[in-house]
């Protein structure tokens, strides 16, 4: 472990409270191969996840770097997030790759999630970091610190310990699925699947997009026009001022308004959760000049409600068929069903002639996708032997 004076030092871990530690753990870490990474941050009370706490580990060092601490400078913490020539380990990543990308403005690169990587080696569906610990390294997490606060100072020396702790473990974890997967000759379809974690578009928010998260009851596409501009409104709204979306308005009173088109304050007033004082003031200015836009909005550019699909004769068969088909193939190629296929998409294969999902292009085809579309034509069938069940080809 790091022995320099400067840092505050506990059992067994290390904190960085100042710049230049900072600078010199990430500069000894741009010469590794990779580095495990996790964050701690708190967002209760803030649009935006504040960041409290940063956790890296190589094989050499482990540490965790305070970015509360003050006048702390984060800059060779992003640098070593872009490096392209260390690898970002992280276990279900998008959560910290989204507050890095907040912070910094860019996309760490590249990165690995070892969640991923365990649905694609028998672990299961969206095994927890802890699973990954007791049946990897065959450890037991102290889970005493995991509801913490993380924004509360000063740090606790189980809560750095316990930090710390999830990035430690990864190294372990990562040498035996990356081994597994090399194995398997899986390796390719782990940087698939890890593919949108290197999509800028997956960590921006379009305000114009959010609606689609609130339901209503019986929606006709003028509603959903409406419903569309003062979501838009109440998200620009909360990023801008930096709370939570509710503090401004709760979905549910978004439902009321997008549905009865209030256009007067008084009008508004009487949608439960609304009160005179937002009403009357400048978020009711907002929400109603939102509602106008949504009603004065084209026709033929108002969004079509989703009447999901019309129910099938024998259809929910079929689909009971797939899924006993789905986790047949999943157990004997050890990748987890979720991976492969959900309930949406068994549906549209059991609906659909020519369905377009995951399940039938690449790896998912080869072990479930094209047996899927065999059992539904007739081609094969499943069997029971003993308390086994198999595939029969005809």
């Amino acid at each position: 472990m790091l022995a320099l004076t400067r840092f505050v030092v506990y059992t067994g871990c290390v904190l960085i409270t100042n710049s230049s530690d900072v600078a010199d753990f990430c500069q000894r870490a741009s010469k590794t191969d990779f580095v495990t990474v996790d964050t701690e941050f708190v967002r209760e009370k803030t649009y935006w996840p504040v960041l409290c706490l940063v956790q890296i580990a190589t094989r050499q060092d482990a540490v965790a770097i305070d970015p509360l601490a003050k006048g702390i400078d984060l800059s060779p913490v992003f640098n070593l997030m872009t490096n392209q020539d260390v690898l970002k380990i992280f276990h279900s990543a998008s959560q910290d790759l989204q507050i890095i990308f907040n912070a910094s403005g860019e996309l760490a690169e590249p990165v690995y999630d070892t969640q991923i990587a365990a649905m694609l080696s028998g672990y299961g569906d969206q095994p927890a970091y802890a699973t990954l610990v007791q049946k990897i390294i065959g450890d037991t997490i102290d889970k005493r610190s995991q509801m913490t606060d993380w924004s509360r100072r000063p740090l606790t020396e189980n809560q750095v310990e316990y930090a710390i702790g999830d990035v430690t473990h990864l190294i372990n974890i990562y040498d035996k699925l990356s081994k597994e997967l090399d194995q398997s000759g899986r390796t390719l379809w782990a940087h698939e699947e890890m593919g949108p974690l290197r999509n800028q578009g997956t960590y921006e928010t379009d305000p114009f997009t959010v609606w689609r998260k609130v339901r209503l009851r019986r929606p006709t596409p003028r509603s959903l026009a409406i419903l569309r501009e003062i979501a838009a409104w109440r998200e620009i709204k909360a990023q801008k001022q930096n709370i939570p979306r509710g503090w401004i308005c709760r979905d549910e009173a978004l439902a009321e308004i997008a549905l009865n088109a209030p256009q007067h304050p008084d009008e508004l007033e009487r949608v439960r959760g609304i009160n005179e004082k937002f009403a009357y003031g400048n978020n009711g200015n907002g929400i109603l000049g939102a509602v106008k836009r949504g009603i004065n909005l084209p026709e033929e550019e108002c969004p079509i409600p989703d009447k999901g699909r019309p129910p099938q004769r024998g259809h929910e068969n079929l689909v009971s068929l797939l899924q006993a088909l789905l986790k047949l193939r999943s157990d004997e190629n050890g990748v987890a069903a979720q991976l492969i296929a959900n309930r949406k998409e068994l549906d549209r294969i059991a609906t659909e002639s020519r369905p377009k999902v995951r399940a039938m292009s690449g790896w998912r085809n080869k072990i479930f996708g094209a047996d899927a579309l065999a059992l539904k034509n007739g081609k094969i069938a499943l069997t029971a032997d003993g308390i086994t069940v198999r595939v029969v080809r005809s």
